[in-house]
């Protein structure tokens, strides 16, 4: 999730570990161990683009490292707290650690929680951006931290802010079963076959759902909103391998087939260079001749070396993305 929502869930529980014993320092530690495990983002500047993704929500994300961290970073913080022992500060440490992958794992990039096991962990039932539970839980949070620290109200609107979020949550699991169950009877319905159906919902919103669907061909992507009233339309997207066979053998194309889980496709653009699109983030946009992908990287050879660089997307991207959402969200 979002820096700022992984702040506020690190606060809460930080509140609720020492928030009666030191007040207000409990949900600052708190949203400390929050943070922490998202500054995993500082290797990409040191790390090659797929060594970097690779790390991302790797072992700073896991249940090993809010073992290992969590007493260091509570000897850490017992130099500046001495109103809770060690042992006090470890154990809120933990749990602001430990509850930010777990967050993360209703995500669609998931998180290897299980490291160094090889399980990437993604429910993908929330955007990791999604102010319907951010915004709520920070309320909360902020009127807790306006009451003493032994108020009784104190401690209901913390935990009327952990109940709200983790009520949203497991709306969003409900939604995504509705969903998937929409896109499987549509592509019965379209007599179309597939060896596998995958579905995430839409950026900010868990009212509209988006679907991957494997082929031997290739893959098709469709979108449902729940107040549509039309059939659910597939575009299809071939794999394109032919066009990746000069490279196919490239150690970063295989390490990159792998990062997407077989969820794939090679695209040229208008200056005929190759592109390796991930698809498990779907599209740029809603747009039906949409070919751009979130995520999606050029493959090519410089003067000494195979290179991967990501694609970089602009604020412009954004700003039309956000206005075809509304209008998506609305139906067709």
């Amino acid at each position: 999730m979002d820096s700022l929502t992984q702040i506020v869930l690190g606060a809460s529980v930080g509140e609720v570990v020492l928030g009666r014993k030191i007040g207000n320092r409990a949900p600052l530690y708190g949203a400390i161990a929050g943070t922490i495990p998202d500054l995993d983002v500082i290797t990409g500047y040191f790390l090659d683009t797929v060594t970097a993704i690779e790390v991302h929500r790797g072992f700073s994300h896991s249940i090993v490292f809010s073992v290992l961290a969590a007493p260091l970073f509570g000897y850490l913080l017992s130099f500046f707290e001495s109103k809770a022992s060690w042992k006090e500060l470890s154990w809120l440490m933990f749990w602001g650690l430990f509850t930010h992958p777990l967050l993360d794992a209703f995500t669609t990039w998931g998180t290897q929680l299980f490291w160094p096991l090889d399980i990437q962990l993604a429910f993908k039932s929330i955007f990791v951006i999604d102010p319907i539970y951010t915004l709520p839980f920070l309320f909360c949070l902020i009127v807790a931290m306006r009451k003493p620290k032994a108020s009784l109200q104190r401690r209901k609107w913390n935990y009327w802010g952990i109940g709200l979020s983790s009520t949203y949550l497991l709306i969003g699991i409900v939604l995504k079963f509705f969903s998937y169950q929409a896109f499987q009877n549509a592509l019965e319905e379209q007599n179309m076959s597939y060896i596998e159906l995958q579905n995430r919902p839409a950026p900010l919103t868990t009212l509209l759902w988006s679907a991957n669907v494997k082929t031997e061909e290739g893959f098709y992507i469709g979108d449902y909103s729940f107040f549509d009233t039309k059939e659910i339309d597939f575009k299809f997207y071939p794999m394109n391998n032919h066009l990746a066979e000069d490279i196919v053998q490239e150690s970063d194309v295989q390490r990159l087939k792998s990062i997407s889980e077989g969820w794939y496709t090679f695209t040229l653009n208008d200056a005929n260079e190759l592109f390796f699109n991930d698809l498990r983030f779907g599209l740029l946009s809603f747009e039906p001749e949409e070919n751009r992908f979130v995520f999606s990287y050029r493959l090519y050879h410089d003067e000494n070396n195979f290179q991967v660089e990501e694609f970089r997307k602009t604020p412009e991207d954004g700003k039309a993305l956000m206005i075809q959402l509304w209008e998506r969200i609305k139906g067709k």
